[in-house]
């Protein structure tokens, strides 16, 4: 379902839109128009039931990606954005470039990026509200750099207290993880659910990470926190990683 006609958007109303199980799109990298999309069946991916392929867990713990968090929001959404083989349109235009960077300084938008020899690779981005969290793109520039980023994700978002991962759409990309499908109604509710809970998007790794990001957490100070990751990048051990999403609740 497509809803048109929409006012002029701002960060408080796509927040306010997520809120309500809506979220916008364009239909081209060039197209200055948005539309509204509640889809009828939502894809989500169960944190409990994240697929981890025997090849991809061997390529998590082997690191050869080193995995930051919030360190290039931007740089990760224009390159969601750009042409690849497998896409050669984006729903991404500049003002969802704009908006959702404004997010990220607000706090409410995170990146996952993949980095090999300085350079990033890979990547995803979405949007966190209470103990959901919205995915909305992803890129690869090199082999599984994208899964290693999505594993990453699911491992910090169980960890943290995360209730809910919404995929929006389900892809062959995304259903090789255990994505699924449910109706509308089903997704409001689960939805509804994990806004009454908050959860931690910035939590340092069980084992404990740098001495700082460790006592800033410990500390209650979430602005503190949010600018060590922002300078380390909030760096988890592929291994961890690996135990993390393989374990059941």
């Amino acid at each position: 379902m497509r809803l048109t006609n929409s006012p002029r958007l701002t960060p408080e109303l796509l927040l306010h839109a997520y809120r309500a199980g809506i979220f916008p799109m364009a239909e081209r990298r060039n197209d200055p128009n948005l539309f509204w999309v509640s889809p009828d069946a939502r894809g989500v991916l169960p944190l409990d039931g994240f697929h981890l392929p025997k090849r991809l867990a061997r390529t998590i713990r082997s690191d050869r990606f080193t995995v930051k968090i919030d360190t290039v929001f931007t740089d990760v959404m224009t390159l969601c954005a750009a042409p690849a083989p497998d896409r050669s349109e984006s729903w991404i235009n500049d003002e969802i470039l704009s908006l959702y960077t404004a997010l990220h300084r607000m706090g409410h938008a995170h990146s996952v990026e993949c980095w090999r020899d300085g350079a990033l690779v890979g990547g995803l981005y979405g949007v966190k509200i209470g103990a959901a969290f919205f995915g909305e793109s992803m890129f690869s520039r090199e082999r599984d750099a994208s899964k290693v980023a999505l594993a990453h994700l699911v491992a910090r978002l169980k960890f943290g207290g995360f209730r809910l991962l919404d995929a929006q759409f389900i892809t062959s990309h995304l259903a090789q993880f255990g994505a699924i499908e449910i109706p509308r109604d089903a997704y409001l509710a689960l939805l509804a659910a994990a806004l009454e809970h908050d959860a931690d998007f910035y939590c340092p790794a069980p084992s404990g990470n740098s001495g700082s990001a460790s006592l800033a957490v410990a500390s209650g100070d979430v602005a503190l926190t949010a600018e060590v990751d922002a300078i380390t990048g909030n760096i988890w051990p592929g291994w961890l990683v690996a135990q993390l999403i393989t374990q059941t609740s």
